[in-house]
């Protein structure tokens, strides 16, 4: 992979990790209202999935969406101005931490209902069919959503019609609190797109180079022509449903093998080469190592301080976007009238 997407990769999943680790603090402080769902863990997949996609794509998502918002390049003030209420949200304050919307990046929204993205992405993809347009639409959804009647309707359609629309299923094993044993008979989800003939693939949603390849195939095959693709991403999330919720149904030994397999630990080890010692160089040959950590360096690999200065950078912006949030003013009346009357002039977004 390239140096430049390594390094954009890497930043968004620390920007992502720190971006929602103070959301967590204004939560407890009570400048985040509301229910706010997290995605510490499931960086991943967000990361490997939107830097695959085109700027011209729609994306739909669910109720966890800061991530994908971000990742999209919404800017961390925007969003956390919205997790605040604020005018200056991207959503106006109106939206709120599930409700984030961007149609300039076409990002087209977070949806509180489960199973709600469906026939939002399905009515996005029809549009661009009709249109013969080369775009695609990419739809999140988690596991606990598989078992809505929306999700075998919209596949079903997507399927008949041909319709440019990747599902992405981020599976962290737990809709809620209940594990997917317990409420699904199909616990394999990608398996239930066959009942469609819409090719679908199992992918370790830990691994954002599995993700971001993955994601790239099912893309191309989708800008082919040969219609809908499904992508089943296991992955996990570290922290319970919402801020309400300690997961205490999780065992310890079950989270903490996860946190074991962090993707953003991961990627930053792979991305830091373990340079030898000045003896293990003497006994081996210099020439030999600087051949090797130069190889490591031309193929993308950082230095300690990259990632040092990298995670500063994430730090200043996560505390710019609380400053702008926290002087962002409230939203008024005619903000609140402005929002309710908004497109009744069948104003078109696709």
């Amino acid at each position: 992979m390239k140096r430049d997407t390594l390094l954009l990769m890497l930043h968004d999943m620390l920007l992502a990790r720190a971006f929602e680790e103070r959301a967590a603090q204004e939560y407890t402080k009570g400048n985040i209202a509301g229910f706010l769902h997290l995605y510490p863990g499931e960086e991943a997949v967000a990361v490997g999935v939107l830097h695959a996609a085109e700027p011209n794509d729609y994306i739909v998502s669910t109720y966890r969406e800061h991530v994908h918002a971000l990742v999209r390049g919404v800017p961390a003030g925007k969003v956390m101005a919205e997790l605040f209420g604020k005018r200056d949200g991207c959503s106006g304050g109106m939206g709120g931490s599930m409700h984030l919307f961007d149609s300039e990046r076409r990002f087209m929204g977070g949806y509180g209902i489960v199973g709600e993205t469906y026939p939002v992405a399905t009515g996005i993809a029809y549009s661009i069919a009709m249109q013969e347009l080369p775009e695609a639409v990419i739809c999140f959804f988690g596991d606990g959503a598989v078992n809505q009647g929306t999700f075998h309707e919209s596949l079903n359609m997507a399927a008949l019609w041909k319709l440019p629309v990747l599902f992405v299923c981020e599976n962290n094993r737990y809709q809620i609190g209940t594990e997917i044993h317990r409420h699904s008979a199909v616990t394999e989800v990608y398996k239930r797109a066959c009942g469609y003939r819409i090719p679908s693939e199992k992918v370790n949603g830990m691994d954002v180079l599995a993700v971001h390849q993955a994601t790239l195939s099912a893309l191309q095959r989708i800008r082919e022509g040969t219609g809908p693709q499904f992508l089943e991403v296991e992955t996990y999330r570290f922290r319970g449903h919402s801020m309400s919720d300690p997961g205490s149904y999780r065992p310890n030994v079950e989270v903490q093998a996860f946190k074991d397999e962090d993707p953003v630990t991961v990627v930053l080890e792979e991305s830091i080469p373990d340079y030898p010692s000045e003896s293990q160089l003497d006994a081996v040959g210099r020439d030999n190592i600087a051949h090797l950590t130069g190889h490591m360096r031309r193929e993308g690999y950082l230095d300690r301080e990259d990632v040092e200065r990298m995670k500063q950078e994430v730090a200043d912006i996560v505390d710019e976007a609380v400053s702008f949030a926290t002087n962002s003013p409230e939203p008024d009346m005619q903000a609140a009238w402005r929002a309710l009357y908004s497109n009744r002039g069948q104003e078109v977004l696709i």
